[in-house]
């Protein structure tokens, strides 16, 4: 196995750090890693904010969630689908700007944030630094925008606590395979190998909560998907989209 795949299959999210900031030239060999990303048409669509101000890393914290990794990590960045110079763009060769309207826009900016954000924790976990996403970073969107002043049409998607990780978490364990690789077509016949990845999850739980939690992975997926958690708490996401430019007219015909 090369340094590259060891890398990756050795992902882990550090929750606790230590106080101490990541080096200028680890953080601009991260930022470039994630800036040379492939994008949709080269259209280069993702922005990364760099927090690194106490008082600022506390409010997004807060506005995440109140996780208090956030306020830990050293640097967090804030990846965001970024159509603001598409729009410059378009008004400099004066043609409309009309497919923000659609909704595959969303996927494309979605995407082009996941691989850069990708590359970001690839480099990151190689130069031995600790990482953890942060989808929260979508639960008070409007008060996310209003601090990093984003502009219209970009909007921000996943975060990235980077720093030196201590508690070491291990490896959380994977669903079979089966369920992720799939030939030629997609095999729907996948409830064995939830369930016995059930069993798996649960004994990891055990181990990792010093027996304090048993949770099996379809109750933990089940609880979060069910409506109530998710409604509350992505609730502004809509409102976010529509006073960010993004309103998929599509949809609506």
């Amino acid at each position: 196995m090369n340094e590259v795949i060891k890398t990756l299959t050795s992902h882990r999210s550090f929750r606790k750090f230590e106080e101490k900031q990541i080096e200028n030239e680890h953080l601009n060999a991260i930022l470039s890693a994630a800036q040379a990303a492939p994008t949709w048409i080269h259209g280069q669509q993702v922005s990364v904010i760099v927090v690194q101000n106490k008082e600022r890393k506390q409010k997004l914290a807060t506005f995440c969630g109140n996780q208090e990794h956030i306020k830990q990590a050293p640097t967090f960045l804030v990846f965001c689908a970024d159509f603001n110079r598409a729009k410059m763009a378009s008004d400099i060769e004066n043609v409309p700007f009309e497919a923000i309207h659609d909704a595959d826009i969303l996927l494309v900016g979605a995407t082009d944030v996941g691989i850069a954000l990708s590359n970001a924790i690839a480099a990151s976990e190689s130069l031995g630094l600790g990482v953890v996403p942060i989808g929260g970073i979508r639960r008070q969107p409007l008060e996310v925008i209003e601090l990093l002043q984003l502009p219209q049409y970009v909007i921000p998607i996943a975060g990235l606590c980077i720093g030196y990780g201590i508690n070491d978490p291990g490896l959380n364990p994977r669903l079979p395979k089966e369920t992720f690789v799939h030939k030629e077509e997609y095999n729907n016949n996948q409830e064995k190998y939830i369930q016995s990845y059930n069993e798996v999850f649960k004994e990891h739980q055990l181990i990792k909560s010093n027996g304090q939690n048993n949770t099996t992975w379809t109750n933990r997926i089940s609880s979060f998907y069910k409506g109530m958690h998710y409604n509350n708490n992505y609730k502004d996401v809509p409102q976010m989209l529509k006073q960010q430019g993004f309103n998929c007219k599509d949809l609506l015909e």
